[in-house]
């Protein structure tokens, strides 16, 4: 069974070759989920090792569970069983702790690693421990400190005009050039002079009447 509120993930499962490397997968799966890629290996491989311990030496049964608890910036890491004998570190066996990935990454020989349980825990996570639960089993387990990637925020909608704005190529426009030309002078036409001589009184002959009218404007000469 397999149950994983929001903080917490518990499976229960028979420690057994088999289902350890599913237990692996569960785990990888569950830590992503709370963006903390980064502590896949040594969680995997600290698991791994627990119930391992738990496959070798466990009585009467195989029957545990193991449990995820985030709780503010701290992972922990438990598998309890039915045996309530506390396991205890052999001295020196830290020595030969290989790879965190070298078991993460065996789901086909998921007990490769056995024989250094412990030793291998205490060094790749920051805290390690045992306590008697009940009268008729145990738990094991180990802390990591976790620190969520948060995802990056996406920028705001100010921040993108700012931007469009400044990679938009701008668009010089040309006005037309708009010439004036100033209108043609109207010609002007003169009519020949118009002369009228006539008969004056005491034969002296008359002055001449000479008019100039311009034909555009429409008035006839004439004589008095």
């Amino acid at each position: 069974m397999i149950s994983h509120p929001s903080r917490h993930c518990t499976v229960e499962l028979q420690a057994l070759p088999s289902r350890i490397g599913q237990v692996r997968r569960i785990v990888s799966a569950q830590l992503r989920y709370w963006h903390l890629d980064a502590l896949t290996d040594h969680a995997v491989l600290g698991v791994t090792e627990l119930l391992s311990n738990v496959h070798r030496h466990a009585r009467p049964d195989k029957s545990c569970t193991v449990e995820l608890r985030l709780l503010a910036d701290r992972l922990t890491v438990s598998v309890r069983d039915h045996d309530p004998r506390l396991p205890v570190l052999v001295e020196g066996a830290a020595d030969a702790v290989p790879e965190p990935h070298a078991a993460a990454d065996d789901d086909a020989a998921p007990l490769s690693t056995c024989g250094r349980g412990l030793a291998m825990v205490a060094a790749v996570s920051e805290s390690w421990g045992a306590r008697p639960d009940g009268d008729d089993g145990k738990i094991v387990w180990f802390t990591l400190p976790a620190t969520p990637v948060t995802n990056r925020q996406p920028a705001s909608r100010t921040s993108r005009r700012a931007t469009e704005r400044s990679v938009t190529p701008r668009r010089t426009e040309v006005q037309p050039v708009v010439t004036t030309v100033p209108p043609k002078p109207t010609p002007v036409t003169v009519a020949p002079a118009a002369v009228t001589v006539g008969p004056t009184p005491g034969g002296v002959a008359p002055a001449a009447v000479v008019s100039h009218t311009p034909v555009s404007a429409g008035v006839s000469a004439a004589s008095g």
